[in-house]
C-alpha cells in the first residue's frame, strides 16, 4: 500500500508503534510536511488500542484524584473528535444510579457540574437528575434503584480510529510499515541508524532518522532499554482491563455507569446492535502483554456487577465474546506497590539526547489515553521542534477531518439514509454498518457495484468479498483476525464454518497481488 522510500533516505521522524499514539504522531507529523516512517511489529491496533472500553470521555472519576487538567483537556477533545471522526464516533447518554453507601448524591452532582463546565460543551447535552421510577422501562434497572443522574460522553471504534489516522498519515506521504519489528538503533551524532525486520519475509530493513518516537505502549520500556545509550529511570506497570459482551441487557441506546462499591466503576454500552459491552477491570498483569485473557475472577466480577443493577440477569453461558488488553501505567523509579486504579492516565515524555546531551533525540511516550491522543501528538512535535527542519509547518489535526469523516454533521445513520436510494439494492442493515465503519469511504468499498451480486459472495456474518478486498488493498489487513475483529466486528456473527474459506481467500488474494507489488 505504501510507497517505500529508499533505505538511504533519512526520515525526519521514525515512529515505533502502530497504536493510537503512534498513529496520531505519524498523522500530525506527516500533515506538517515532515518525512515520516512508522514501524509496527504486528497488526495496527493489535494491542491496547483495539481493546479499550471504546469511549471518548472526559474521565469523570479522574475528578476524584484532582486531575483537573487531564479532565479539561479530555472534555475539549470529545467535541473535536466528534467532528474529526464523525463516522466512527457518536454521543452517548450515560445513566448513573445513586447507590446507598457509595458516592453521595451531592458529590456526584458537584462532579457532574464540573464535568459540564470545565471545557466548552457545544453539541453534547448537559447533566440532569432523574427518577428511574418515572421512566417507562426504568432504563433496564432493577426496582431497588430510583434516583439517578444522566450525563454525556462519546463512543468510538478504537481500532478504526487508529486506521483512520494511519490512512491520513499515508495520504500525506508517510511510509507505513506493518508487521515490521524494530530491532535496534545506533545513534551517530545527529542521526539514528535503525534496523527493523519484516516479520513475514524475515528480511532486514535499514532506515535512517533524525529523531525517534517510541510509542510502543506496553513495550515502550523494553524498547528504550534495548537501545544503546538511552537511559531509563522509570518503569511501567501493566494493568489488565477485561470486558465481556453479552446479549442486550436493556432496550434503548443509552450507556450506564455503575458504582460497584469498591471505589471502581463498571460501564455498559450498547454494542453492535444486538449486544451490550460490559467493562472494565483493573488487575496487575505480570505476563506477556501479547497473551492477555480475562480471568475467571474478572468474568465473575463483571457478571456480578450487571446482575446487581439490572432486572435482566446474565450468566457465564450468555457471554458471546471477551477481550482483554493491558494499559502501561508509568511510575518514576521501579516501585510496583501502587494501586492501579489510582495511577494517572495522563501522559508524559522522556527525551534522551545521549550522554553529551547533543545527540539525535529518542523520545519515549509514557501513558496516555485514547481521548487525548491528538493533543499528545501535538505535544510530541512541540517537544521535538528544535530537532526538526526549520520550515516545519503548524499542526493541522485540530480541524482536519480524518479519512471517511466527510459525511456531514448528523452522523453515520443520517448518512446511510442519504445513500439509501443510491444503494437501493444493498440490505439496509449492511448499508448502515458500512457507513458506521467506513463513512464516505463506503464508495471505495462498493466501487463498480450496481447490484448485490457485484460485491461477490458473502463469507458469513454480513461480510462480502468486496469488503474483504477493500481491507486487504487499503487497510493493511492480512489475516482473518485483522478483518473480523479489528477492521470490523463481523466476528460476533461469523460462523465457524466460514473461517477456513475466508482464510484461503485472503491468502490467495495476497499471493495474486504480490507480483504486482514487486513490479511497482
Amino acid at each position: 500500500m505504501s510507497q517505500i522510500r529508499g533505505d538511504n533516505d533519512c526520515y525526519d521522524l521514525l515512529v515505533i508503534g502502530g497504536g493510537i499514539n503512534g498513529a496520531g504522531v505519524a498523522a500530525d507529523a506527516a500533515g506538517r510536511g515532515l518525512k515520516v516512517a512508522l514501524l509496527e511489529s504486528d497488526d495496527f491496533a493489535s494491542g491496547t488500542s483495539s481493546r479499550s472500553t471504546k469511549l471518548i470521555h472526559g474521565g469523570l472519576r479522574y475528578l476524584e484524584y484532582y486531575d483537573f487538567r487531564l479532565v479539561r483537556e479530555s472534555l475539549s477533545e470529545r467535541e473535536r473528535l466528534l467532528k474529526k471522526a464523525g463516522h466512527i464516533t457518536w454521543p452517548l447518554r450515560f445513566v448513573m444510579p445513586v447507590v446507598p453507601g457509595s458516592r453521595p448524591a451531592w458529590l456526584v452532582r458537584l462532579g457532574l457540574f464540573l464535568y459540564d463546565h470545565l471545557a466548552a460543551r457545544v453539541t453534547l447535552k448537559g447533566a440532569e437528575a432523574i427518577r428511574l421510577s418515572r421512566q417507562a422501562d426504568r432504563f433496564g434497572f432493577a426496582a431497588k434503584f430510583d434516583k439517578a443522574f444522566v450525563y454525556s460522553d462519546c463512543w468510538v471504534d478504537d481500532a478504526r480510529l487508529v486506521i483512520a489516522n494511519l490512512q491520513g498519515a499515508h495520504d500525506d506521504g508517510a511510509d507505513i510499515y506493518a508487521r515490521t519489528a524494530f530491532q535496534t538503533a545506533t545513534r551517530k551524532k545527529e542521526v539514528w541508524d535503525v534496523t527493523a525486520v519484516d516479520r513475514e519475509s524475515g528480511a532486514s530493513r535499514s532506515l535512517k532518522a533524525r529523531a525517534i518516537v517510541n510509542a510502543a505502549g506496553p513495550w515502550a520500556v523494553p524498547i528504550a532499554e534495548a537501545v544503546p545509550g538511552v537511559s531509563t529511570n522509570y518503569s511501567s506497570k501493566l494493568v489488565r482491563g477485561s470486558h465481556i459482551i453479552v446479549p442486550r441487557l436493556y432496550e434503548g441506546e443509552h450507556a450506564t455507569m455503575l458504582q460497584v462499591g469498591d471505589g471502581r466503576i463498571v460501564v455498559t454500552i450498547p454494542y453492535e446492535t444486538d449486544y451490550t459491552l460490559v467493562g472494565t477491570t483493573d488487575h496487575i498483569h505480570d505476563d506477556d502483554p501479547r497473551c492477555v485473557e480475562i480471568s475467571e475472577q474478572e468474568r465473575d466480577y463483571l457478571l456480578a456487577a450487571v446482575n446487581r443493577f439490572f432486572s435482566r440477569a446474565v450468566s457465564a453461558q450468555d457471554i458471546v465474546w471477551t477481550y482483554s488488553g493491558v494499559r502501561p501505567l508509568f511510575e518514576e523509579g521501579k516501585s510496583r506497590d501502587v494501586n492501579p486504579t489510582t495511577v494517572t492516565r495522563d501522559y508524559s515524555f522522556k527525551l534522551d539526547l545521549g550522554p553529551d546531551k547533543s545527540g539525535a533525540p529518542f523520545l519515549t511516550i509514557l501513558g496516555g489515553k485514547l481521548t487525548t491522543y491528538r493533543r499528545l501528538a501535538a505535544h510530541v512535535l512541540k517537544e521535538l521542534h528544535d530537532f526538526l527542519p526549520g520550515d516545519v509547518g503548524p499542526s493541522r489535526t485540530e480541524n482536519t477531518l480524518l479519512p471517511g469523516a466527510d459525511i456531514g454533521t448528523d452522523g453515520p445513520l443520517a448518512y446511510a439514509r442519504t445513500l439509501k436510494e443510491r444503494y437501493h439494492w444493498l440490505p439496509y442493515t449492511l448499508l448502515v454498518r458500512l457507513c458506521r465503519t467506513y463513512g464516505s469511504r463506503i464508495h471505495m468499498v462498493l466501487a463498480g457495484a450496481d447490484e448485490l451480486a457485484d460485491i461477490g459472495p458473502c463469507f458469513g456474518g454480513d461480510l462480502y468479498r468486496a469488503e474483504v478486498d477493500y481491507l486487504i488493498e487499503n487497510e493493511w489487513a492480512v489475516s482473518v483476525e485483522d478483518i473480523l475483529w479489528r477492521r470490523t466486528k463481523c466476528g460476533l456473527r461469523f460462523p465457524a464454518s466460514g473461517i477456513d474459506q475466508l482464510a484461503d481467500y485472503i491468502s490467495q488474494t495476497r499471493q495474486a497481488s504480490s507480483p504486482r507489488e514487486a513490479a511497482s
